[in-house]
């Protein structure tokens, strides 16, 4: 059996449906960057909500690809209505679940036309991203808009069928305004330090250096909501759609697999009304900065230091390096000792148990959530953020040196492309160059300040960064993580 809406009625009793019709949903939401994380959270909140307000379906998406590889996600839902399976998974158990709140998929990669055309129109009132922190198009020492980077060069000049996501958004602004439309309220659901302030100065940036009036415009009119997001989402891997087709007789040719955790605070900031999201587990507050540091300084900079580490020890999944007790333990000092310290207080949250539920996540075996995805998906700002606050709070911090020595070392790999391969960053070129000339040496790659900023000016901290970067390239990752053990007694 083939999943579509014919097939819904028909679908076996160990899937649940949709107690909505999906057929009667009105598009509310544009969302940007239509990967698997949004499919498994977002998505699936708003599905919730649809179920639980079957007569109110107002808040439909439409999903967006920007990238030319999304061709694949827009081709295997076509024929499937929008229609997919979530598929939760913790240890033996799991939960599949079809999920009806997309209307439709578009691809915007080279042609943003029907894209917006959709956000032009008075009835989508939020528009929200997933792009990565590269898809900002940021500086990355100064998470400002990128004036040099490619996309936006070209944005500038062909502004009226942009590239990325910035130009995006900003000519749909433009369309609203001309037309005398509200403003939509444009949503950050990325991994990054306050994701929300950060894309409204990179709009505001983009739209002035088109048209002062149209900056003015939006400032006066959108809304920029900051938001933390968490649910451990891997890449959809080989096998995994026939193994699903296994499991329940249908077929479901881009399935989504997830862990069944799963966490949303936004800031309540919208300016053209929004979902009842909280009715279905998101939290609405004032202030989402203390939720976004926790997950930022505990959750990815520790899966960005597994996954770096455990790279260059040869694994290949997430849950396979927390079963190893060296890197076990480092995780849990990193949280203990470097990255929890940088934290706000968090209002009602347990710091102690927060970090115990995530070693428990990073080893939930049957989300095989791999090393290469991490490491390609997640900003080295995770890394960088905590460092600069440790260093100009005085304080140590050569747990995260060890995990930054790592990301650099994956760099300079000749005889295993592998190690490399993963790691994206819009400087490759540069990174690269530096890690194969210099070695075991930091500082040439340190002194990158578009990256790093300022960190090759602490000594100190350069200093350790060498230690466990000539480890991995003279003594190799696991004598290096041995050596750290004992020198940092974890």
């Amino acid at each position: 059996m083939e999943l579509s809406r014919a097939t819904l009625g028909m679908l076996p009793a160990t899937i649940t449906r949709p107690r909505y019709d999906p057929a009667c949903l009105r598009a509310g939401i544009v969302h940007l960057g239509f990967g698997g994380f949004h499919r498994a959270h977002m998505a699936r909140y708003t599905h919730d909500l649809n179920d639980r307000r079957p007569a109110d379906l107002q808040w439909g998406i439409i999903g967006a690809g920007l990238m030319a590889a999304d061709a694949r996600t827009r081709d295997a839902l076509a024929p499937q209505d929008a229609l997919y399976t979530l598929i939760e998974q913790q240890g033996d158990e799991r939960t599949a679940t079809v999920v009806g709140s997309v209307c439709k998929v578009l691809l915007a990669a080279g042609d943003a036309r029907d894209l917006l055309a959709a956000m032009e129109d008075p009835a989508i009132r939020i528009v929200s991203l997933t792009v990565t922190e590269n898809g900002y198009c940021l500086n990355s020492a100064t998470k400002t808009l990128d004036r040099r980077h490619p996309a936006i060069e070209y944005d500038i000049v062909h502004p009226g069928n942009p590239r990325s996501a910035i130009g995006i958004l900003v000519e749909a602004f433009r369309r609203r305004m001309v037309a005398g439309a509200p403003a939509f309220t444009a949503m950050s659901c990325d991994n990054i330090q306050h994701n929300g302030r950060v894309l409204k100065e990179a709009v505001l940036a983009f739209a002035a250096a088109r048209d002062r009036k149209l900056a003015d415009w939006i400032a006066a009119n959108a809304s920029f909501p900051n938001t933390m997001v968490d649910r451990i989402t891997p890449v959809l891997q080989q096998g995994q759609a026939e193994q699903f087709a296994a499991w329940f007789g249908v077929t479901d040719r881009s399935p989504v697999f997830c862990e069944r955790f799963r966490q949303w605070v936004i800031e309540d900031s919208f300016v053209a009304g929004r979902p009842a999201w909280e009715e279905v587990g998101a939290q609405f507050v004032a202030d989402v900065a203390p939720y976004e540091f926790m997950k930022l300084r505990l959750l990815n900079a520790s899966h960005l230091a597994l996954a770096g580490v455990g790279r260059l020890l040869g694994y290949d999944y997430i849950d396979e390096t927390v079963r190893d007790p060296a890197l076990a333990g480092y995780v849990r000092a990193l949280m203990d000792r470097e990255t929890g310290p940088t934290l706000p207080d968090v209002p009602g949250v347990d710091l102690d148990a927060y970090k115990a539920e995530l070693i428990d996540r990073f080893g939930n075996a049957a989300i095989k959530d791999t090393v290469d995805r991490v490491n390609a998906d997640a900003p080295l700002n995770i890394l960088l953020d905590p460092i600069r606050d440790r260093l100009a709070a005085g304080a140590d911090a050569d747990l995260l040196a060890l995990a930054l020595a790592a990301w650099m070392r994956r760099w300079a790999d000749r005889d295993d492309p592998g190690h490399g391969k993963a790691a994206v960053h819009p400087l490759a070129g540069i990174l690269r160059e530096r890690a194969l000339s210099a070695g075991p040496d930091p500082r040439p790659m340190l002194e990158i300040r578009e990256v790093f900023g300022a960190l090759v000016e602490h000594a100190q901290f350069v200093a350790a960064v060498g230690t466990w970067l000539s480890g991995f390239h003279l003594r190799g990752a696991r004598a290096t993580l041995d050596e750290a053990r004992g020198m940092l007694r974890f």
